[in-house]
């Protein structure tokens, strides 16, 4: 069983940084992609980045040059440095977990990242 548990959310000012992290247990292959969604109230839930064990990353168009995804992989721990937040990236934010080539997914119970203008 795969368990995904984020932290790091909270109530910061526009302008500011939070650090929000992603901690895998559980048995899986290390052949994966990890990603961040988010998910504001009445919106869809929106791919924000996405790192593959190789390292390779992706980014939403919308966060490019403020977020940066990493992971250590011996920890199967990924993280998301989110620098000049705005209010727009207030949302629900979650870790996904994808198994590589069955493409199923794990997710965690997502945290709030709240930011005040």
């Amino acid at each position: 069983q795969v368990q995904l548990v984020e932290s790091g959310g909270g109530l910061v000012q526009a302008g500011g940084s939070l650090t929000l992290s992603c901690a895998a247990s559980g048995s899986f292959f290390r052949i994966n992609v990890m990603a961040w969604y988010r998910q504001a109230p009445g919106k869809q839930r929106e791919l924000v980045a996405t790192i593959t064990s190789g390292g390779s990353t992706t980014y939403a168009d919308s966060v490019k040059g403020r977020f940066t995804i990493s992971r250590d992989l011996p920890k199967n721990m990924v993280y998301l440095r989110m620098n000049s937040l705005k209010p727009e990236d207030t949302a629900v934010y979650y870790c996904n977990l994808r198994i590589l080539p069955t493409n199923i997914d794990y997710w965690g119970q997502g945290t709030q990242v709240t930011v005040s203008s």
